[in-house]
This record gives structure tokens, C-alpha cells and sequence, in this order.
């Protein structure tokens, strides 16, 4: 997958996000989620963007490990509103399942950079 592919991977996994965010419930449980998530799964879009204009090898990786933080922020996330019944499971499951895809993706692009790095 090139960076492209992956930019735009990411940018439509916040797209969904901003759309299941939408259908949350408007209760205090929904509303204070609703804002957890909507950050933690917006934010690896515009981190990975960051870090594919990173100034060095060790700066792509801190940014990488930015965005592995947040994608695994917004599983777990979905893990509590698919748990607690918030909403549908059908309605949040694919995005649970791209979560933990696109963190597979980061970690071993960050343990591929390092490796990059400790081989200089």
C-alpha cells in the first residue's frame, strides 16, 4: 500500500467516524464518547499526513507512534459503544475491525522504519 493508498485509507475511516458520531445517542454517556471518539479518530488522518512530511527517519517514527496511540484510542472506543449497547453492533463493527487493520499497518511500519534507522 503506498502512502497515498493509506492517506486516503485513513481519511475515509474519519469520514465514518464523523458519520457514526452523528448517530450517537444525545444522552450524557453518548455525548461525552461522541467527543472522545470524534478526536481519537479523526486525528490519525492528519497525524499520518504529518508524518509522511517528517524531517527524518526518527521524527516519521514519533509521528507514526502518534497515530498508533490514537487509532488504538478510537478501538477502544468502539469496543465500549459496540459493549455497552450504544449502538448497533452491525452499525460500528466495521470500523472496529479497519481500527485494529490500520493499527497492524502503523505498528509494522514503525517497526520497519526502526529497523531502517538501527541499520545506519
Amino acid at each position: 500500500m503506498t502512502r497515498e493508498e493509506l492517506k486516503e485509507r485513513f481519511r475515509q475511516f474519519s469520514l465514518r467516524i464523523i458519520k457514526m458520531v452523528d448517530a450517537m445517542p444525545n444522552t450524557i454517556s453518548g455525548n461525552a464518547i461522541a467527543k472522545q471518539i470524534v478526536r481519537s479518530g479523526t486525528s490519525p488522518a492528519a497525524n499520518y499526513r504529518a508524518a509522511c512530511l517528517a524531517k527524518s527517519d526518527k521524527d516519521f517514527i514519533n509521528k507514526l507512534k502518534m497515530v498508533e496511540e490514537e487509532i488504538d484510542e478510537t478501538n477502544h472506543w468502539l469496543s465500549i459503544i459496540i459493549d455497552s449497547g450504544m449502538l448497533p453492533k452491525v452499525r460500528v463493527q466495521y470500523l472496529y475491525e479497519e481500527s485494529l487493520e490500520l493499527r497492524k499497518i502503523i505498528a509494522k511500519s514503525i517497526t520497519t522504519a526502526k529497523t531502517k534507522v538501527d541499520n545506519k
